[in-house]
């Protein structure tokens, strides 16, 4: 299902880092976020609402672009 917040979405396992391209073009990092957060970001019905709850203010983050 298509996310009226999220574009797309990475993670990198050996680093532990999920990036997001937000639909505005923003590109944030978010660090030291376990596999296990990326998989159920993965299932989430809906991206934008998992994101919100469960990563956002959870964990630390730089703005790449």
């Amino acid at each position: 299902m298509p996310s009226s917040v999220i574009a797309k979405y990475s993670y990198d396992a050996p680093t532990e880092i999920l990036r997001v391209i937000y639909v505005s073009g923003s590109v944030y990092d978010y660090l030291h976020v376990p596999a296990s957060v990326y998989v159920d970001l993965k299932n989430a019905r809906s991206k934008g609402t998992y994101l919100n709850t469960h990563i956002k203010g959870k964990f630390d983050y730089k703005k790449v672009s």
